[in-house]
């Protein structure tokens, strides 16, 4: 018996005990709470993640399982799921962000598929200070991504980054995974009474104990016991005959150990089943022979999974384990009752409802506008009117936020597998799902935006991350998102995330997009105080041909196109914050006919074979989004920019306002462009021609404004690989 229920809310101990007619034992109490901590009982967000859309006439399986599952045609199904290590990458950023792909992996293959692609998105605090702790994260952040992606053969095929002051010391690490499989393969997980449970890969040990609540928590300390340690060769056996497996038929259910460990994964596999299961603990493998029951229960050893077949099967299945060298362990079978009933030796240890495990009291937060919205908006006066000069180009496109990370993506293997079609770099990756069907993927975010305004913050996401996937050719399918804040306790930071899934909801409602996974991480606070509000959204498309598949790179005589209206929306730009030291400032509103329309009308031109690049308008604005396409071509152009659809007061605003819904597309075809669009009734302008002179030129009434050589753009755009390449010879 315990005399004191840990960790627990008074008003949780009070539920529990009426629930369960007793005080729990300290067994019983371990495995209560690393299930009803918030990051695997989600108690605060559950209420509201169910108002999002979910269905779809592609979704198979959409949230509350370890992935989605959309069709995509010809009898094949791909899985997406997303996952963050936040806390345990601030701690141990190598083993934290392997750790982190590793577990995202094994969501991915519980479903039956093989996982052909990984991203992330990462969120550091400024790093300038060579010796800075930020730097230091950022650098192991990166390599154990790297490293655990590049050993198990799965390429990562793209990423998003982002530096601000509220990650000081602290990091966000989210991280993406899309499997493929046959419609008819999917593991549905059922079990009957008297099937097997069996604990398969990795030893059990003391590594990642109590994790999950030190992710439930404020990051007040260094506690490595809770980070754990990764083996990614093993994962790749572990891949490899799980898929086996699947294909033999011989699994009746899969499920990841992730936060939690076993504790977690009994639990709910029960609840979901509708069946109980008896433990024998005794019989897990572990790392040494003293760790107690409570230990192996909630141990977060890596590489885990549990499986569940029928005796029947149990010959089939061991054939494929002992061929990969897998350990694995008989630790229980199914039973008729609701119950986990775990014994070791033989003896009766605990007994208790997976139901009621499995489903922790919600909890009711308050939500209150945070008071300093008000402020910087009451008290925001916009800068004065700058002159526009080569230098101000230069210095937004050496920016952390906008400027080329090859150095990063260069670490990784993105081309492992033969599927990967559009490489990191552009707008979105391509990968291809069979003969000539392709999917397109993007993790978006802007914690600027969601700081000053998180509703019209998250819109700008959404919208930015289908832009993406539109410019490469691609459909939008399907949404997963992360959603990151920190105490959800504080009314304002609670607000801040229930505005955030305010956004979602009506934006995916308008757009018809089901969202078919995600995540949400609260408590992503140190002693500094908290993050900025960070959701990161993730959008799916489906290319249906190989024709459509489109780049942001322009060729020689291109005219320029710009689809969509710029007005003076700055608010958390990377001109305003960066380049200005300015916080304050409209944030970018999405009007949603417009969003939907210019998008529309974007992926008509592609279809219609009228477009040779296209390009999204976001961070740094249009004159930044020219700048990078004139790079990506290694080609200059000459933009008359009076030609530019605007509501803009000042010249400096209409280069660098972030307003969303907007395009920039490169074609061969000017007068059939301008016929469609004009057809269209949509908001365009032809503004000017990528040429061969090597010179970037903006042009206002004709008078040349900026006349840029395309070598320094380009030594700009690339400053980050030297940047970093310097700082490791300090």
């Amino acid at each position: 018996m315990v005399d004191k229920i840990r960790l627990l809310s008074y008003s949780e101990e009070k539920y529990l005990l009426k629930k369960l007619g007793r005080r729990p034992n300290h067994l019983e109490l371990d495995v209560i709470e690393a299930e009803w901590s918030e990051h695997c009982s989600y108690k605060s967000s559950k209420k509201y993640l169910q108002l999002l859309p979910t269905k779809g006439t592609r979704v198979i399986v959409g949230p509350g399982f370890d992935a989605g599952v959309l069709d995509v045609g010809h009898g094949s199904i791909i899985t997406v799921h997303i996952e963050s290590h936040n806390h345990p990458s601030a701690v141990e950023p190598y083993g934290g962000a392997a750790t982190g792909v590793g577990g995202v992996i094994r969501d991915i293959i519980s479903m039956g598929t093989r996982p052909i692609l990984l991203l992330n998105a990462l969120r550091f605090g400024v790093i300038g200070n060579s010796e800075s702790k930020s730097r230091w994260l950022f650098r192991n952040v990166v390599k154990g991504i790297a490293d655990y992606g590049n050993c198990i053969g799965i390429p990562t095929v793209g990423g998003e980054i982002e530096f601000d002051r509220s990650f000081e010391d602290y990091c966000l690490v989210d991280v993406a995974a899309i499997g493929i499989g046959k419609a008819d393969k999917i593991v549905s997980n059922s079990a009957d009474v008297n099937d097997l449970i069996i604990l398969v890969g990795n030893y059990t040990g003391r590594d990642g104990i109590r994790g999950a609540s030190f992710a439930s928590k404020l990051l007040e300390e260094d506690n490595r016991s809770a980070v754990q340690i990764p083996d990614p060769f093993l994962e790749k056996l572990l891949i490899e005959a799980t898929i086996a497996a699947v294909e033999i038929g011989c699994i009746k259910s899969i499920k990841d150990l992730g936060g939690g460990g076993l504790a977690c994964c009994l639990s709910e596999l029960a609840d979901k089943l509708n069946k109980g299961f008896e433990i024998e603990l005794s019989s897990v493998h572990t790392k040494s022979n003293d760790l107690i029951p409570n230990e192996i229960l909630i141990s977060e050893s890596q590489e885990r999974m549990v499986f569940i077949v029928s005796k029947a099967r149990l010959n089939d299945l061991s054939i494929i384990l002992n061929k990969f060298g897998i350990l694995f362990s008989i630790i229980g079978k199914v039973s008729n009752h609701r119950d986990l009933v775990f014994t070791f030796n033989g003896k009766q240890i605990g007994k208790i409802n997976s139901h009621l495990v499995a489903n922790a009291p919600r909890a009711l937060r308050k939500a209150t506008r945070p008071s300093y919205i008000d402020k910087i908006k009451n008290s925001f006066i916009d800068p004065p009117e700058q002159t526009v000069c080569e230098d101000t180009l230069i210095s937004l496109l050496s920016n952390l936020n906008i400027t080329s990370k090859k150095w990063v993506y260069q670490q990784y293997d993105h081309e492992v597998g033969l599927r990967t079609v559009v490489r990191p770099g552009g707008d979105a990756s391509v990968v291809r799902i069979n003969d000539n069907s392709f999917i397109s993927v993007k993790l978006d975010g802007n914690s600027r935006q969601c700081y000053l305004d998180p509703y019209r913050g998250a819109l700008s996401c959404l919208s930015e991350a289908c832009r993406n996937v539109i410019c490469s050719g691609a459909s939008p399918i399907g949404i997963i998102d992360h959603l990151q804040f920190g105490d959800p306790e504080d009314p304002e930071i609670f607000w801040s995330f229930r505005k955030s899934v305010d956004a979602i909801v009506n934006y995916c409602k308008y757009m018809s997009l089901p969202v078919i996974g995600g995540k949400v991480s609260f408590y992503n606070e140190t002693n500094r105080g908290s993050i900025k509000p960070s959701p990161v959204i993730g959008c799916i498309g489906l290319i249906e041909n190989s024709k459509l598949i489109t780049k942001p790179v322009p060729q020689a005589g291109n005219a320029i196109f710009v689809i969509g209206q710029t007005t003076d929306e700055l608010g958390g730009s990377e001109y305003f914050e960066s380049y200005r030291d300015c916080v304050g400032g409209t944030v970018p509103k999405v009007v949603m006919k417009y969003d939907k329309m210019n998008g529309s009308i974007v992926l008509n031109l592609i279809k219609k074979n009228l477009v040779d690049c296209v390009h999204d308008c976001s961070k740094g604005g249009i004159s930044v989004a020219l700048m990078e396409m004139a790079v990506q071509g290694n080609l200059g152009f000459d933009v008359e920019t009076m030609s530019i659809p605007n509501q803009c007061s000042r010249f400096d605003y209409l280069m660098f306002s972030e307003s969303n819904s907007r395009y920039i597309i490169g074609t061969k075809s000017p007068a059939k462009v301008y016929k469609l669009l004009s057809d269209e009734k949509c908001i365009f302008g032809k503004i000017g021609e990528f040429n061969g002179t090597g010179n970037i030129r903006f042009r206002n009434n004709n008078q040349i404004m900026i006349n840029l050589d395309l070598t320094k753009a380009t030594e700009a755009y690339h400053s980050f690989e030297s940047f970093m390449t310097a700082s490791s010879k300090q």
